[in-house]
């Protein structure tokens, strides 16, 4: 059974002892997901899956059940872009690449060196623990039309365009960046 959850929370990322306050959701603008579909972090999910609405939650996830380890040698240096007014090219900017196989990532911008920039592949929480607290607001078994949703923006297909490109309905779920763009998909193009 896939359930569909409704949860506020705050994310605090947890290394050297040290906590710091990431990401923190809204009355507004819940996290929203269905379970089931790998949309979440392994942890998050294998911790929320019991609760009920109206539980509240306090959970570590360990870095290697979250984003992983941090991997020195996913920093690479690359020739600066010929065309640069297609990228905001400052230190903690977020770019997007694609591979010779056309899979889609993103970047952070940590240096540069002449003609080169440095760009640290890791996810920026990789090697932190990360301490989510929060409430379930809702939590039922997701409907057909839910769940048809979902898969339609996971594939792409039916949504206009907007996996990647930022979406015109705005996106809900924390499926965007703080910019407004989709993270392959936000389930919410028409």
């Amino acid at each position: 059974m896939n359930k569909y959850y409704v949860l506020d929370y705050k994310l605090f990322s947890v290394k050297n002892g040290e906590r710091k306050l990431e990401e923190e959701t809204s009355a507004a603008e819940p996290f929203v997901f269905i379970s089931g579909f790998g949309t979440t972090i392994p942890g998050f999910e294998k911790n929320i899956e019991n609760l009920s609405q109206g539980e509240t939650f306090d959970f570590i996830v360990p870095a290697d059940e979250a984003y992983g380890e941090y991997v020195a040698e996913r920093v690479v240096t690359l020739p600066r872009p010929e065309d640069e007014s297609q990228f905001d090219l400052r230190i903690g900017a977020i770019i997007p690449l694609q591979n010779e196989d056309g899979n889609r990532f993103l970047a952070r911008i940590v240096g540069f060196e002449g003609d080169q920039v440095k760009l640290d592949l890791n996810h920026p929480l990789a090697g932190c623990d990360l301490n989510f607290q929060g409430s379930v607001k809702e939590c039922r078994e997701a409907t057909n039309e839910e769940i048809t949703q979902l898969i339609n923006s996971i594939s792409g297909s039916g949504c206009g365009g907007c996996g990647g490109g930022g979406c015109k309905g705005g996106c809900k779920g924390g499926d965007c960046d703080k910019d407004g763009n989709c993270g392959g998909g936000c389930g919410n193009c028409k």
